[in-house]
């Protein structure tokens, strides 16, 4: 699972990047590692009460490691081709590939302030996108 909610929070990063080079207004090193640092360390407070109803108890884990999930692997690796202590100890490589993706080049730290944003499940997103059409 973590590697696909990586996929979609690598996604999300991309286009946060390609909204504010079109926008022009923000610094020209804002990269992907910038909006990742953001979600995993200083989400909007909605973000995390809403993860916290979700039960997600450690945002910043299940974050980071999706990303670094994502960073190591596009599609989940056949099992017979991963280490037994890969698999027992998978939330310490992906803690440590979070690291190394966030190290891969300099980047510039975003405020909350100047970017607020959302979070929402599938559901929920799909929902909301239905009633602004029948509201349109």
């Amino acid at each position: 699972m973590l590697l696909f909610l990586g996929k979609d929070v690598s996604r999300w990063l991309e286009q946060c990047v390609d909204f504010v080079e079109r926008s022009g207004a923000v610094d020209p090193r804002v990269s992907p590692q910038s909006f990742a640092a953001l979600i995993v360390e200083n989400p909007p407070l909605g973000v995390q009460a809403k993860l916290e109803r979700w039960g997600v108890s450690d945002r910043k884990a299940v974050f980071s490691r999706a990303i670094g999930m994502n960073s190591l692997f596009e599609l989940p690796p056949p099992i017979e081709t991963l280490s037994t202590t890969f698999l027992r100890h998978y939330h310490r490589y992906a803690d440590h590939a979070y690291i190394c993706y966030q190290h891969l080049t300099p980047f510039f730290a975003l405020e909350l302030k100047d970017f607020e944003f959302e979070l929402y499940a599938s559901e929920e997103y799909a929902k909301l996108l239905s009633d602004q059409w029948e509201h349109a």
